[in-house]
């Protein structure tokens, strides 16, 4: 198996972690989540989708790897967004700027996970 590449999670910690290749079919097939996608560094793939969109997308797309556990995990998620984080990225988001950004990082540091982040 490839090294884990990209993690959704939901506001309470349920995530399913895509493995690279499993994250690269993912992201080619899905218009790399662009119509899903909220706020978004723009200099990795971390970033925030909207759950209900993230099903449209996904049952648009071609089948992928996963993509049950993608739409079960956005089906079930207990806020209106998914957070994704990039786990083979060492960014350290300078250049995401929008207000998504503050979302995100509160979501990561109380899942316990903190990310680089330098501002």
């Amino acid at each position: 198996m490839a090294a884990p590449a990209l993690a959704f999670l939901d506001d309470d910690g349920e995530e399913v972690v895509l493995d690279a290749d499993e994250a690269v079919a993912l992201l080619s097939l899905a218009s790399g989540l662009e119509p899903a996608t909220v706020s978004a560094c723009p200099s990795c793939r971390c970033r925030i989708v909207a759950a209900v969109a993230l099903v449209d997308l996904l049952d648009a797309a071609p089948p992928v790897a996963r993509g049950r556990e993608l739409v079960d995990l956005a089906d079930d998620a207990p806020t209106l967004h998914l957070y994704v984080r990039d786990l083979a990225s060492s960014c350290d988001h300078q250049a995401w700027r929008d207000p998504g950004f503050e979302e995100w990082v509160e979501v990561m540091a109380d899942l316990g996970d903190r990310p680089g982040v330098v501002r």
